[in-house]
This record gives structure tokens, C-alpha cells and sequence, in this order.
């Protein structure tokens, strides 16, 4: 049987942090869904469908990852799709409380479903997309955060 793992996340947009995670995950399950969260209650800069084709473009090659959307529970998403593990990446010690009561949710919600964490390159602690978002707003140079597809949607969409 085949090991599905998800990485949940808004992913607005692809740094090169959550790549580091999604490659080094890879290589321990079979398939890898990146999920893209559609959050109502949130603004995102880059649409959904934004958000895949970047991570299609950035992780072209990467074998046995699939990039897709998704809404509602992620427990009932890992089930429709036969998932058993949730990847999440954790830069610094405040991350875990909030992860760790999410881990425990998913597991309530779905029980065969567990939570592996990964700290992610030491040059990438720092890196969130949030800080990303900010920095291009602000016409600095994001290249070395982000694959280059990326660094061209940020500059045009500030562009605007």
C-alpha cells in the first residue's frame, strides 16, 4: 500500500522554505498532495489557481508530489484522498503549540492520521510567506526567497 502524506497551507505564495520542506517529504512517503487551503475568512494576494500553477512550475520534476485545492476539514480531505501522515514544517518553537493542538484535532477527527513535523534548512528559519508578501509590496528583491515564477507574479501583481 502506498504511504499518501498532505502538506496543508495557504502557500500565498510558494517560498522556497515550503519547497525545502515538500523535497525533503518526498523522500519519505510514496505521494505527496501539497493542499492548498481555501480559506473564506482570508484575503489571499494570489489566487487559488495562482498558487498550483506556481507550485507546478517550481516543483516541475519533483516526483510523486501532486499540487491541489481544498476546503472544510482536513481530516475529511486526508480520508477522501487515503492519506495517513500531515506534514507541517515548524521555524521556531512558537509554531508548536498551535501545530501541536492541530495534530491532535486531525487526530480526533481521523484517527489513523498522524502528524510528522520538519524543521526546515537553518538559511530558511527566518522565511514566511508573509514576510515575502511584504518585502516584494515594497519593490524589494524576493528572488532569493522564492523560485523565479514566483518572483514575477509578486512583481506583477504590486505592479498594479
Amino acid at each position: 500500500m502506498k504511504r499518501t502524506a498532505i502538506y496543508p497551507g495557504s502557500f500565498d505564495p510558494l517560498t522556497k522554505g515550503h519547497e525545502d520542506i515538500i523535497r525533503r517529504s518526498i523522500k519519505l512517503v510514496d505521494r505527496l498532495i501539497v493542499a492548498v487551503a481555501i480559506n473564506p475568512s482570508k484575503q489571499p494576494l494570489l489566487s487559488v489557481d495562482a498558487r498550483i500553477a506556481l507550485m507546478e512550475t517550481a516543483l516541475a520534476g519533483v516526483e510523486g508530489v501532486e499540487c491541489r485545492s481544498f476546503d472544510g476539514l482536513l481530516a475529511d480531505f486526508a480520508r477522501a484522498n487515503d492519506a495517513t501522515v500531515v506534514v507541517r514544517g515548524l521555524r521556531a518553537v512558537s509554531d508548536f503549540e498551535f501545530e501541536f493542538q492541530m495534530a491532535l484535532m486531525n487526530r480526533k477527527l481521523h484517527d489513523e492520521l498522524e502528524t510528522i513535523f520538519l524543521v526546515p534548512a537553518l538559511n530558511q528559519t527566518f522565511l514566511s510567506s508573509s514576510l515575502v508578501r511584504e518585502v516584494a509590496r515594497f519593490g524589494g528583491d524576493v528572488s532569493s526567497f522564492v523560485h523565479p515564477a514566483v518572483a514575477e507574479a509578486l512583481a506583477e501583481v504590486y505592479a498594479k
